[in-house]
């Protein structure tokens, strides 16, 4: 490859990893889709009404008209599953004998919500956890929630005994599979998908807040986040709140993160990308391209992440971060899966025959996330929910209404209603899950 040839597909490469570039590439397979160009996926954009009729009937059935008290989708919802963990949790530090600042309280936030983000990958339909204490059964991401609060207070994740509030390098890399294992309930009877894909994660964690030290600080620890973007925003005036890029909490995570990805992802000019895959049908659709023109972003977990590390900085600091209107919708099942059962999308029978993919004991498909179709259904997903947004906006009315306040109250939570429904709770496709994609 010529010098001129790499540059600009290291060029490419990082442009992939950024928030724009997301919605710039699954708006290219939207437009195939329009076209009828698709593998495996047919684009009906007359179901899209019964989308819409379908998430203003779930926001009024639990909100009413009182649109400002839907609040954000973040893991945050899932840590209070059933009751406050939260709330209580910096009620007992403010009991301390030296309570700490709110800017450490936010830091203890930001190491909690990092770790249980990176658990919160599909469970699986067998497993659940049964709360200490309460007794309450959780499943899913409510379950993985709510075990990683209870693992956090029993300092699993941090190298400083005289200190189990937090998570840093030191008790990150002394993690086990077994000690996940314990904390998480597994057992032969309880089995939960993708559990060594998540104790590599968390071990990877380690690696990548040592190697970071302008990101996570010399201790090694996801809330020094908070000193790295403080540096990087605009001091608040006597009028208003700290101004935080969204684009720097990003460039921090996906940087940063960047070593916890399993290597055999896709690369380009030499980078590891992460979430990223090809789409055959943007390359069957171009009479030339440049290296990585097939290719479409999602950095899923990262946008989940971003999504939930922004509120406790919101709430606790008072920051504003600015852009977020680049951040897009998260391209995963329950979300894909609202747009695949209400008919938006439907699968061409003959591509997946054809190909004698495996299936689920209810005949659904099981396909890996690197699959074409994988690909085609999120970024299509991707571009729907923001076609969702604008139609619920219009349709309620709720021009104030926000991305973040339509996956909580609509489409994510319509998706597992309607999956419930249809299923019994399952996909309409079943992605094979290592725990290091959703």
């Amino acid at each position: 490859m010529s010098l001129a040839a790499h540059t600009t597909a290291a060029q490419t490469a990082a442009y992939l990893r950024t928030l724009p570039a997301i919605r710039e590439r699954c708006t290219r397979v939207f437009e195939l889709a329009k076209q009828g160009k698709l593998q495996y996926f047919e684009y009906h954009p007359e179901n899209e009404d019964k989308v819409t009729a379908f998430c203003v009937d779930i926001i009024k059935r639990d909100y009413g008209t009182d649109f400002a008290q839907i609040r954000p989708h973040g893991r945050w919802r899932h840590l209070d599953s059933h009751h406050e963990r939260i709330a209580p949790l910096v009620a007992k530090w403010a009991s301390e004998s030296t309570p700490p600042t709110t800017f450490e309280v936010t830091k203890r936030l930001i190491d909690l919500f990092m770790v249980a983000v990176l658990l919160d990958a599909g469970a699986g339909t067998q497993w659940a956890y049964t709360e200490p204490g309460s007794g309450v059964r959780f499943s899913r991401s409510e379950g993985l929630g709510v075990a990683a609060v209870h693992m956090f207070e029993s300092g699993l994740f941090s190298g400083d005994p005289a200190q189990p509030y937090r998570v840093d390098a030191d008790g990150l890399g002394q993690l086990t599979a077994a000690q996940i294992a314990t904390g998480l309930q597994v057992t032969p009877e309880n089995p939960l998908v993708g559990l060594e894909g998540r104790a590599s994660l968390l071990t990877n964690l380690a690696d990548a807040l040592r190697a970071s030290p302008e990101f996570f600080g010399a201790d090694a620890r996801p809330g020094n986040l908070i000193d790295f973007l403080g540096a990087q925003s605009a001091p608040p005036s006597d009028s208003n709140k700290r101004q935080v890029p969204v684009a720097a909490l990003w460039a921090a995570l996906v940087d940063g993160l960047q070593p916890i990805w399993p290597p055999a992802r896709t690369a380009l000019g030499g980078l590891p990308l992460g979430d990223v895959w090809p789409c055959p049908a943007l390359a069957l659709t171009q009479s030339s391209q440049a290296q990585g023109d097939d290719l479409v972003p999602f950095h899923k977990l990262t946008g989940w992440l971003a999504y939930s590390l922004m509120e406790p900085l919101q709430v606790y600091l008072g920051w504003h971060f600015e852009g977020t209107e680049d951040m897009t919708g998260l391209p995963e099942y329950r979300n894909g899966g609202l747009f695949l059962d209400l008919g938006v999308l439907a699968l061409r029978a003959s591509p997946l025959d054809a190909e004698s993919l495996p299936t689920d004991a209810a005949g659904v498909p099981r396909i890996p996330p690197s699959h074409p179709a994988v690909v085609e259904w999120r970024a299509m997903t991707v571009v729907l929910l923001d076609r969702t947004l604008t139609a619920l906006r219009a349709a309620l009315p709720a021009p104030e209404l926000t991305l973040p306040q339509v996956l909580e109250s609509a489409t994510w939570k319509g998706g597992r209603e309607i999956a419930q429904t249809k299923r019994g709770g399952g996909p309409p496709v079943d992605i094979v899950s290592d725990g290091t994609v959703f």
